[in-house]
Order: C-alpha cells, then sequence, then structure tokens
C-alpha cells in the first residue's frame, strides 16, 4: 500500500501523485521517459498552474514509489525545457511560459446546419455509396498489392489506375485517353490549382471563367498567382465575342452541361472554342464535373475528343462516389504533361496509392459502371418528384436543366419575389436554398421586379423528402 501524505500543505504533493501514478506503474525501462511525459501534459493542460509549487524529489519517490533519482531526472529534464523552474533551496515549481491550450478538434466540413430542408447544390447522395463492394476491394487489394506499391507513387499516379481511367473515359466520354498524360488529383479543386501553376509558368496571368459559374474558381487560380475574368454566356455555352476580347488564352468551361445553368455547349460554339484557342495559341479547361448524369437526352461527349492538344480535361468521383475520397483526374496536352507533373511532385508526391489501388480494382471489375447505373436510376427519380412538386406548388414556375446533372434551375412567379425577401423567409423557415446570383463572378444590377431565380440540388434529398421540403418552401413564400 503506498503512504499518504502528511504534509499540511501538500495539496501539490496529493495532485502530482494522483496525476503521476499510471507512468509510476510503467515497465522499469520506460518509467522514466513516462514519468516526465505526465508531467509534461499535465503542465500544458493546465492541470499543474504555473506557480504551482511541486513537492521535493524526496517526497514525490516516497508517493510514487519510485526512486529518488528518476523523479531528479524528470525534474531536470523538464526544467531545462522550461516547463519546472528551481532554485537553491527554494524548490521546484511549475513554470509561468507555459499557457494551458485547451485542445478541441472543430468540424469546418460545409454543411447546411439544423436546415429542415436542404437544396444546396453540389452534394451526391453519400448512403448510395457502395460500401461493400468498397471494402470488398480494399480487402482484395491488401493481400494482392506488392509491397514496392507502398512506397512513393508514380506523381501522374498508380499506372494500373491510369490505364484504367483511360479505358474508362474513352469509353463513357470520348476522351482521347493516353495514361501517360493522365494525373490522379485529389479532386477538381487540385487539377484546377496545378494547371493554374502551368499557366502561370507560361506566362499566363489572367483564365477566363463562366459566368456564371463554380464560386471556387477565383480563389483557386489566385493562388497560384492567376486572376479569373469573368466571361458571360449566351444560349449555347460561353459568348465568343467576349472571349476574344478579354485577352484571355485560356478559359475554363463545363461544355456537357454548363454549372449552374445547365446550358449544353452546341456542335458550333464547340468548333468556335477550338478555334479561338487554336489562333491565341491557348488551351480549354474543361471541367466535366456531372458528365455522367444524363436523363432525357444521349450523353453529350467530351469536348477534349474533338481536340486533346488544346483541351485539358478533368473529373472526379465526387457525384459518383463521394467527396470525401478526395480522387480525381487531370488530363493534359502533350505539351503540358511535364511541367503540370512536376508541379504534381513538388506539391504532395503523388496520390496516396492504397487508395489509387482500390479505385483501380474496382473500376477493372465493373463495380464502377454499376454505381453509376445506380446513381443515375436514384438521381432521375428525385429530379421527377422535384419538377413534378415545383408543379405542384408553384404554378407558373419555370423549370430548366433538367436533362442532366444534380440540380435544375427554377424561375418562380414575380409574385414570390423580390429575391432578398423571399431568400429572408427560407431561412426563417428553416429551407436551405441558393439563388442563381450566387454563383455570379462580376457584380450584376437587380433582375426583372420580382424575379426569383434558384438553384436547386436534390441528388441528397430522397424523393419523400423532397415534396416535404418544397411544401415547406411554398409554405415559407406565401406566409
Amino acid at each position: 500500500m503506498r503512504p499518504t501524505r502528511r504534509n499540511p500543505g501538500g495539496g501539490a504533493a496529493s495532485a502530482a501523485w494522483e496525476l503521476l501514478l499510471p507512468a509510476a506503474s510503467a515497465p522499469a525501462r520506460t518509467r522514466g521517459r513516462s514519468l516526465q511525459a505526465a508531467l509534461r501534459e499535465a503542465v500544458r493542460s493546465g492541470r499543474l498552474a504555473p506557480g504551482t509549487r511541486l513537492p521535493s524529489s524526496r517526497d514525490l519517490a516516497e508517493d510514487l514509489g519510485v526512486s529518488r533519482g528518476l523523479v531528479t531526472e524528470a525534474y531536470g529534464q523538464l526544467t531545462a525545457e522550461g516547463y519546472l523552474r528551481s532554485g537553491r533551496g527554494a524548490g521546484t515549481w511549475v513554470g509561468a511560459a507555459v499557457r494551458a491550450a485547451r485542445p478541441r478538434a472543430r468540424d469546418l466540413a460545409p454543411r447546411s446546419p439544423g436546415a429542415r430542408a436542404d437544396f444546396v447544390p453540389g452534394t451526391p447522395d453519400l448512403a448510395l455509396f457502395p460500401r461493400a463492394a468498397w471494402a470488398a476491394a480494399q480487402r482484395a487489394v491488401l493481400a494482392e498489392l506488392p509491397h514496392r506499391d507502398l512506397g512513393y507513387p508514380d506523381p501522374r499516379g498508380l499506372p494500373r489506375l491510369r490505364t484504367a481511367l483511360a479505358e474508362l473515359l474513352a469509353r463513357r466520354r470520348g476522351v482521347v485517353a493516353d495514361p501517360e498524360r493522365i494525373v490522379v488529383v485529389s479532386g477538381v479543386a487540385q487539377a484546377t490549382a496545378l494547371l493554374g501553376f502551368a499557366l502561370h509558368a507560361r506566362g499566363m496571368r489572367t483564365v477566363g471563367v463562366e459566368d456564371p459559374g463554380s464560386p471556387q474558381h477565383d480563389a483557386l487560380y489566385a493562388s497560384a498567382g492567376v486572376s479569373a475574368v469573368p466571361l458571360p454566356l449566351d444560349d449555347e455555352g460561353v459568348a465568343l465575342e467576349p472571349l476574344r476580347a478579354s485577352g484571355v488564352r485560356a478559359v475554363v468551361t463545363t461544355p456537357a452541361h454548363q454549372f449552374p445553368t445547365g446550358i449544353a455547349c452546341s456542335a458550333r460554339r464547340r468548333a468556335e472554342l477550338l478555334d479561338w484557342a487554336r489562333s491565341v495559341d491557348g488551351i480549354v479547361l474543361e471541367d466535366d464535373y456531372d458528365g455522367d448524369f444524363r436523363y432525357d437526352r444521349a450523353p453529350v461527349g467530351a469536348l477534349q475528343g474533338l481536340d486533346p492538344d488544346h483541351v485539358a480535361y478533368t473529373g472526379s468521383v465526387s457525384k459518383s462516389l463521394a467527396p470525401g475520397l478526395r480522387l480525381g483526374w487531370l488530363l493534359v496536352p502533350e505539351s503540358w504533361t511535364e511541367e503540370v507533373v512536376e508541379r504534381k511532385r513538388t506539391m504532395d508526391l503523388g496520390h496516396p496509392a492504397l487508395d489509387q489501388a482500390v479505385f483501380a480494382r474496382f473500376l477493372e471489375r465493373g463495380d464502377y459502371d454499376r454505381q453509376l447505373r445506380r446513381c443515375q436510376r436514384a438521381y432521375r427519380e428525385r429530379r421527377d418528384a422535384l419538377v413534378a412538386a415545383l408543379d405542384a406548388r408553384f404554378p407558373g414556375a419555370e423549370v430548366s436543366g433538367i436533362a442532366a446533372g444534380l440540380h435544375v434551375i427554377a424561375t418562380l412567379p414575380r409574385r414570390y419575389g423580390p429575391e432578398e425577401r423571399f431568400l429572408t423567409r427560407m431561412a426563417g423557415a428553416g429551407v436551405a436554398v441558393r439563388p442563381l446570383s450566387a454563383y455570379a463572378h462580376a457584380p450584376t444590377g437587380p433582375g426583372a421586379a420580382g424575379e426569383v431565380r434558384l438553384v436547386l440540388g436534390y441528388a441528397h434529398v430522397p424523393p419523400a423528402r423532397v415534396a416535404e421540403g418544397v411544401r415547406l418552401m411554398a409554405h415559407a413564400a406565401t406566409g
């Protein structure tokens, strides 16, 4: 049985004894390090506050049942590190240099907290993630993966995955896919940053972006020292005259299904874009963010397939599997490959090899194709539910962009406006929606009197909740 302190001033001794007792019970060869670590953490956490006098080495050793030398060594080490202070004949004290910080891990993931109905676009249904098939692929890969493949990978990605991606993209999206020019990235955001650095290295300080368009482009290109130039749209895609007048030599576009308007770039505009790129020795940066989801029309092939020397193509599994996987691809023109690959190497030394191998197997065995078909059925049903609910609850509303993708554009009758009042009512009712104006890069003036244009995402909302969410929206709009 350990002795009990009899010192009337032994509050610190008692506290120290309780804090350090587990360390004193550690195996003999690690007891000294454990004692030092426990004492250091007690000071860091504030359990031993600055100015607290510690028991003498003799008393603490007696309380803990360890040698005095062990305690003396711990006191000496932490005094040298600044956690403790001591003076001849003055005892040992907790130093004043350490400021206790309460450890916490905040969750900064983008969500709509507390929303009763959430129609903010950009998120797939994460419940559709194929857990069983993915787990089976992981087990198989762990059993068969050569040890060497766990080392630093080719910065472009594992050859096995690049080969599987080339087959997938050629078959499903009509791209000219050379595995040597595919770079595995952690999503379209990293692909955008890599292209931004490549543009900067070539002396290009501006890049054209669709307006309205993805709100992330400005910040991503700015991080590479490239400014985004907003370019307006017409009914066929990026308007050509503003593009020519802008002076840019690179433009970002979503030709298969423009985000967020839903415009499909016409065949004529595709040819004009490529003619422009050739005439200025420039490049088109194609973001095929939802190219696999088509409902009422045949899939539109990727622009890259028409001119692989002037188009960089990027996509990811964020909509088909889950954004948390951080898996995507970038296919660059041959003349851009070396600088993009070198930038990828210096950025992160390559994407995680194990994740790449799992995804490669997932592609090779047809699991990814099955997942796409499953999502296609689910998302079509939800789109139909949303269109029907809007028709029933908002008579006269116009819905566009419904033939593809994971969101629709809903233009509500003027009686529901103005937009600012409508959005205030939605927020008060706990209905999360995003107006089309939120995706404008350039400042815009007021729209038509009373007009409310919304970008409504539906992929993450089951059909029953779609109907209930639109009911709540209608009730708030007329309340």
